[in-house]
C-alpha cells in the first residue's frame, strides 16, 4: 500500500492505493466509488479504470484489511499496491488469449459435428455426434466462460447486474438444454451456438483488453531517472555510497560529472552545467552555482559538486512530477467508453425481453421446454455480440492502418477522445522542433578534417558531440585513426592524429550564443562550431491541417520565452513558455473545465503530467520513456505529420462506430421480434448472431485506409 499522510481539518488522512483486476465496464467505476465513498471513514474514492486502480483518501484508523474489506462489500477483489510506480500485469490478457483459442478450436471441431447432424445424420449417429459434442463444450464453457460467469456472480451477489450476467444466463440455459436433449435422445442440441457465441464475445473482449494493454505505466519510468544511491561526506570528509532510500535532508553528496542527483538540493561546492530538460524541457544547459538550488533526477554535464541535500524520496520534485501523472491519470480515466454508455440499459432490456417471452409462452399453453427454448433464443439473439464487437473491431482495424503510417495507438479509448479534440496543445523542443542539436555550419570544416572531427565526436557522448557524428556519418564521412584519446568532464575530447594535439569541447569564450563547440587542429585557431534545434519536417503544414479541421492550436513550453517565440511566429500559432510541469497542468485543467477537449502532444520527462492530463495525448518516438508511456499514442519518424493524419483517422472510425451499432440495432430489430414468436432456435440464433457480428467487421475493414 502506497501510503501518504495529509491534513484535511484537523485530522490526517492517508493516501492509499489498490489493485482492482476485474473492473472491466463503466459500470465498476460508479459502484467503487459511490461504495466507497459511503464507507465510514473514507474521504473518497478515485478510479484509475486505464490502470485498474483505486485510490483512496481516508483516515488513519482504517487498517489495510478494512479497506479490502470495504472493496469486496462493493462486489470487487482488490490488493494494497506497495509500489505507487508498480505496473498491472498483462495476465488478465493472457487469460483472455487463452480462453479464446481454447473457445476457437472447441467450435470448429462441434461445427464440424454439428454438419454432420445437417446433413442427415439420425438415430444412434446423430446421438452419437451430439455426446461428443457435448464433451468437448461442457469443459470448453466452464474453461472459457468463467470469465462471463464470474463477473456475472460477483454482480448477482450485490444485487446488481452486468453485460455478463445476460451472457452467462444465454450460455448456460442452452448448454443445459442441450444436454438434456443429447441424453435423452432428443433431435436437437446447441452447442455449436453456445461454444461459437463465447468465442466470438472472447476476441471481443480480448482485442479490448490487449489495447488498454499497450498504455504502460508512466511513472514507473520516470522514476527511473532518480539514481539508486549517492556518494555521500561525512563529518570527518570521508566519504561512503549511501542508498538512495537512507538519504536524509541535510546529508552532503559528492556528484561527479556525468551524474544524476539521488535528491533535491542546493549546491555548497563548485559550479556546472545542468540538463534539466526533465522539469522544464528546455535543451539549453543551465549553468548552477554556490547556493543554487537544484532538483533529483537532473544531470550534471561539466564538473563535480558538492550538494547538500533538501529533499528524498517522495519530497522531492521528482517525485512531485509522478504524483501528477498519476493524479492526471485517474482524471482521464473518467472517460466512460462509448460501448460502455450505449450498454448501460442493455443488460435490464434482454432480462426483461427473456423474461417476458418466458412468461409469455407458458400462459399460452407452451410446455417449459418450449417455453425455455424460446426464452434461450431471445437470450442468444441478443446477445451483445455485435455491440462488444462494433468498437474494438473498428479500433483494431484503425490502429494497424495507423501503424503502418506510423502510429502506435497504445489504448483503443484513445481513438474515441482522438475525435472529440477541439483544441490541441504542443510542446515546442522535441515536440514541433527535433530536439536535438543540429550543426549549423558543417562546411566551415575542411573536408581534410572531417575525419578528425568524426573520430573525436564518436569518443563522446555528449550531446553536442552527438550532432557532429549524425551530421558526418549521414555525409558518409570515415573516421580517422586517432590516438591517446580521453574526456574530460566539463572540457571535452582531446587526442592525438599524426602526432599534432586535437580537440573538441568547450570554446574559451565562455559568452558565445547559444550552443557552441570548438573544433582544434594543434596551433591552429579554433573552429567553432554552432548548433541549433530545427522544427520537425511538416511542423507547419500540420498545423495547417489540424486547425484546419477546427481545432485551435498554440505552443505550452518550459522554454525560454525567446526560444519559444522565434518557434510560434515560424508556425503562426500563440505560445506560452516558462511553464513548469505543475503549471502545464494546470493550463490543461482549466481548458478542460471550460470544455475543451485538450490534445497534448509532448515528448520530455516534464511534459509527463501533461500527456496524463490531456483528453488525450501523443508523442514521438524520440521521446523520453516517461513521455512515450504517458501518451496515448505514439509516431514514428522525425516529420510532425502523423499528428494529423491520426486526428483524421480517429474521425473517420468514430463514424464507422456509429454505423456498427446502427448496423447491430437493425440487426436486433429484425431477429428480436422473429425470437419473441418462437420462429428462431437457439442455433439460428447463435448463426444470426454471428452473422450480425461478420457485418460489423466487414464494416470496420473499411478503415484499413483510414490514415491517409
Amino acid at each position: 500500500m502506497n501510503a501518504v499522510t495529509a491534513e484535511t481539518g484537523s485530522r490526517p488522512l492517508v493516501h492509499s492505493l489498490y489493485s482492482v483486476p476485474s473492473m472491466n465496464c463503466a459500470n465498476c467505476i460508479a459502484k467503487l466509488e459511490r461504495g466507497l465513498a459511503n464507507t465510514p471513514g473514507i474521504v473518497s474514492a478515485r478510479v484509475n479504470f486505464g490502470a485498474r486502480r483505486v485510490a483512496i483518501d481516508h483516515f488513519p484508523e482504517l487498517t489495510v484489511p478494512d479497506l479490502q474489506a470495504a472493496i469486496v462489500r462493493v462486489g470487487f477483489a482488490a490488493q494494497p499496491i506497495r509500489d505507487p510506480a508498480s505496473t498491472e500485469s498483462h495476465s488478465a490478457t493472457r487469460n483472455l488469449v487463452k480462453a479464446t483459442g481454447v473457445a476457437g478450436f472447441a467450435a470448429m471441431n462441434i461445427m464440424l459435428l454439428s454438419v454432420s447432424v445437417w446433413s442427415g445424420a439420425v438415430g444412434a449417429t446423430r446421438d452419437l455426434f451430439h455426446l461428443i459434442s457435448a464433451l468437448i463444450a461442457i469443459p470448453t464453457v466452464a474453461y472459457s466462460g468463467r470469465i462471463f460467469f464470474t463477473s456475472a456472480w460477483a454482480a448477482l451477489r450485490r444485487g446488481r447486474t452486468n453485460m455478463d450476467v445476460p451472457i452467462s444466463i444465454g450460455v448456460l440455459l442452452v448448454c443445459a438444454l442441450s444436454l438434456f436433449e443429447a441424453l435423452t435422445g432428443g433431435p436437437h442440441a446447441y452447442f455449436d451456438g453456445a461454444v461459437m457465441l463465447l468465442f466470438f464475445l472472447l476476441v471481443g473482449r480480448t482485442l479490448d483488453s490487449a489495447m488498454r494493454d499497450r498504455a504502460r505505466d508512466g511513472v514507473a519510468a520516470l522514476l527511473k531517472h532518480s539514481p539508486p544511491g549517492a556518494l555521500v561526506l561525512g563529518e570527518n570528509g570521508e566519504s561512503r555510497w549511501c542508498d538512495a532510500d537512507a538519504l536524509t535532508p541535510g546529508m552532503r553528496m559528492v556528484v561527479a560529472a556525468g551524474e544524476r542527483l539521488a535528491g533535491d538540493g542546493v549546491v555548497e561546492q563548485g559550479e556546472s552545467n545542468f540538463d534539466l530538460s526533465l522539469l522544464t524541457g528546455e535543451s539549453d544547459p543551465q549553468r548552477r552555482h554556490v547556493g543554487d538550488r537544484v532538483e533529483a533526477g537532473t544531470l550534471n554535464l561539466d564538473a563535480p559538486l558538492t550538494i547538500r541535500i533538501t529533499a528524498t524520496g517522495a519530497d522531492t520534485t521528482l517525485a512531485d512530477i509522478a504524483r501528477l501523472m498519476e493524479q492526471a491519470a485517474q482524471s482521464r480515466s473518467r472517460y466512460v467508453r462509448i460501448a460502455d454508455r450505449a450498454a448501460r440499459y442493455y443488460a435490464p432490456a434482454v432480462h426483461t425481453l427473456a423474461l417476458l417471452s418466458f412468461v409469455g409462452w407458458m400462459l399460452a399453453g407452451a410446455g417449459w421446454h418450449q417455453a425455455l427454448l424460446i426464452a434461450a433464443a431471445v437470450l442468444i439473439i441478443t446477445c451483445p455480440c455485435a455491440l462488444g464487437l462494433a468498437v474494438p473491431a473498428a479500433q483494431i482495424v484503425a490502429a494497424g492502418a495507423l501503424m503502418r503510417k506510423g502510429v502506435l495507438i497504445k489504448d483503443g479509448s484513445a481513438l474515441e477522445r482522438l475525435a472529440e479534440v477541439d483544441r490541441a496543445c504542443f510542446d515546442k523542443t522535441g515536440t514541433l522542433t527535433l530536439g536535438r542539436p543540429e550543426l549549423l555550419n558543417l562546411n566551415a570544416v575542411s573536408s581534410r578534417d572531417k575525419p578528425v572531427l568524426l573520430a573525436l565526436a564518436q569518443a563522446s557522448r555528449h550531446p553536442l558531440s552527438d550532432g557532429v557524428r549524425r551530421s558526418l556519418e549521414m555525409r558518409q564521412v570515415v573516421a580517422a585513426p586517432i590516438e591517446q584519446v580521453r574526456e574530460e568532464p566539463g572540457f571535452g575530447v582531446r587526442a592525438v592524429w599524426h602526432g599534432m594535439p586535437v580537440s573538441l569541447g568547450r570554446p574559451n569564450a565562455g559568452e558565445l550564443p547559444g550552443l557552441a563547440a570548438a573544433f582544434v587542429i594543434g596551433n591552429r585557431l579554433p573552429i567553432i562550431l554552432r548548433f541549433g534545434d530545427r522544427l520537425r519536417p511538416g511542423a507547419r503544414d500540420t498545423v495547417a491541417r489540424i486547425t484546419a479541421m477546427g481545432i485551435d492550436c498554440s505552443i505550452v513550453s518550459g522554454d525560454s520565452a525567446a526560444s519559444v517565440a522565434k518557434v510560434a511566429r515560424g508556425i503562426g500559432i500563440q505560445a506560452q513558455p516558462e511553464l513548469r510541469p505543475q503549471e502545464k497542468v494546470d493550463l490543461i485543467q482549466k481548458l478542460t473545465a471550460s470544455g475543451a477537449k485538450v490534445l497534448m502532444v509532448g515528448d520530455g520527462l516534464n511534459d509527463g503530467p501533461a500527456l496524463a492530463a490531456g483528453h488525450v495525448s501523443m508523442a514521438p518516438a524520440s521521446a523520453s520513456d516517461v513521455g512515450q508511456n504517458a501518451a496515448d499514442a505514439v509516431f514514428m519518424g522525425d516529420s510532425l505529420a502523423p499528428v494529423a493524419i491520426a486526428v483524421a483517422a480517429a474521425r473517420r472510425t468514430m463514424r464507422i462506430v456509429r454505423q456498427n451499432f446502427a448496423l447491430a440495432i437493425g440487426y436486433n430489430a429484425i431477429a428480436v421480434p422473429l425470437a419473441l414468436l418462437g420462429m428462431v432456435t437457439p442455433l439460428i440464433a447463435a448463426l444470426a448472431m454471428s452473422g450480425s457480428s461478420v457485418i460489423v467487421v466487414g464494416n470496420a475493414l473499411r478503415l484499413r485506409s483510414a490514415a491517409r
